[in-house]
């Protein structure tokens, strides 16, 4: 048997349908989206350049990162959707910066170490 179940039913019903209706639904989805945001390495750089740039442009951080204008622009959408970005035009440039959120999310996933093992 896996060690992640137990071997018999022992639920707590009362407890765990408090639990349950609790729940925010709407917030663990957006939540979930948001951690995703940052799941992918390419946008973890992006995120960490603007993090210690400000507000950088495609361009910047196209070589930041090493890679496409286009490429990085895909991730700065998605960063975007998922809240975690903003955009501001400036004639024909698009500057990039974190939003509150997208700083908080990045400095927490950063602060978390992983134990070795």
């Amino acid at each position: 048997m896996a060690d992640e179940r137990c071997d018999l039913l022992c639920l707590d019903l009362p407890r765990a349908e408090t639990i349950r209706a609790s729940l925010n639904v709407d917030a663990v989805i957006g939540a979930a989206a948001r951690s995703r945001a940052l799941g992918d390495a390419t946008r973890m750089t992006v995120a960490l350049a603007l993090r210690e740039g400000g507000e950088l442009c495609v361009c910047d951080l196209a070589w930041i990162a090493g890679r496409a204008e286009n490429l990085v622009g895909h991730h700065l959408r998605a960063l975007r959707t998922a809240g975690l970005a903003c955009s501001r035009r400036e004639g024909k440039i698009v500057f990039y910066s974190l939003t509150a959120t997208g700083r908080r999310l990045l400095d927490v996933v950063l602060e978390t170490e992983v134990p070795a093992g």
